[in-house]
């Protein structure tokens, strides 16, 4: 099934693919508790009949701008870092043989479509494609061996990184929390619709292909990535995993190539979606604020 939250005239409300369209689940089924992600998921195998039976119906097409976030309040989002070789390499680092991680908080999330906010702070904006995982039942201790049957669906999403702010000190979380800088959606598909071990991953910027990858060759999977992170947290029903980015991302280039207000960045993953967003500026920030990193130009990682 395919999942999708609709920005409507009563807010935000979770619908489920249709045969035509999307159906709001609560209306569908009149169960307030099914308007958002959260609450279904809640619901356990119920909620998941019920939108099973909802999927059967039609319902309204939307446009780009109606799509919120696949997850709009993920109570957590879980990234692993230089989860790709070839990004390791173009680096100039080692292949790591122990995760990379860090965390993200819900204020950085935007949707599949809309407008991708480059920092005032920053001149290093840069993209990173990834495969998002989004936890259904969740657990603690949860072995690669029984992964899947944790997690709900995925996503597709942008890790847009302020990179000196990343690189300005051993921890990365300043780099990667601005606000509006991770575009995630368009919708959460299950994994009775999709099989990611091996899928396409692509990002291209104006029209030219920047990452080219594949799952398969991500070093931590899916299946051990949730294995990995519940080894020291309780996985909770709708955190986000952010699975890592493949080579080609702008830091590594000669010259780099950053995101500018103008730019239009999409990422895809095979059977999964294409998020597209437009780069704006960021409006109401201070002049001569106090914090800004040195080695602007020059940030590597």
């Amino acid at each position: 099934m395919r999942f999708a939250t609709i920005r409507t005239a009563q807010g935000l409300r979770l619908h489920v693919k249709g045969s035509s369209g999307y159906v709001d689940l609560g209306t569908a089924t009149g169960d307030a508790s099914l308007i958002s992600i959260n609450g279904f998921l809640a619901g356990g195998v119920a909620a998941l009949d019920a939108a099973r039976s909802a999927a059967e119906r039609n319902g309204p097409q939307f446009t780009h701008k109606d799509f919120a976030p696949s997850t709009p309040n993920p109570p957590r989002v879980l990234c692993l870092g230089v989860n790709y070789a070839d990004h390791a390499i173009e680096g100039g680092r080692a292949v790591p043989t122990w995760p990379e991680s860090f965390v993200r908080g819900s204020g950085s999330v935007i949707g599949a479509y809309d407008d991708l906010v480059k920092p005032s702070l920053t001149e290093c904006f840069d993209f990173e494609g990834e495969l998002a995982i989004i936890i259904g039942r969740g657990g603690r201790y949860i072995k690669a061996d029984d992964a899947y049957e944790a997690i709900f669906g995925y996503s597709v999403m942008n890790d847009g990184s302020a990179r000196e702010w990343q690189r300005a000190a051993t921890q990365w979380t300043p780099g990667k929390n601005f606000e509006g800088t991770m575009p995630i959606g368009p919708e959460v598909v299950t994994n009775d619709e999709v099989d990611v071990t091996d899928l396409a991953i692509t990002t291209t910027l104006n029209g030219q292909v920047m990452q080219s990858a594949r799952t398969s060759d991500m070093i931590v999977s899916v299946a051990r990535a949730v294995e990995y992170f519940s080894s020291f947290t309780t996985l909770r029903p709708g955190d986000v995993i952010a699975t890592g980015t493949p080579g080609g991302v702008g830091f590594a280039r000669t010259p780099p190539v950053w995101l500018l207000p103008g730019d239009t960045i999409e990422v895809t993953v095979e059977g999964i979606g294409t998020i597209t967003n437009h780069v704006v500026a960021e409006e109401g920030a201070p002049t001569n604020w106090p914090w800004t990193p040195s080695g602007a130009k020059t940030a590597t990682i």
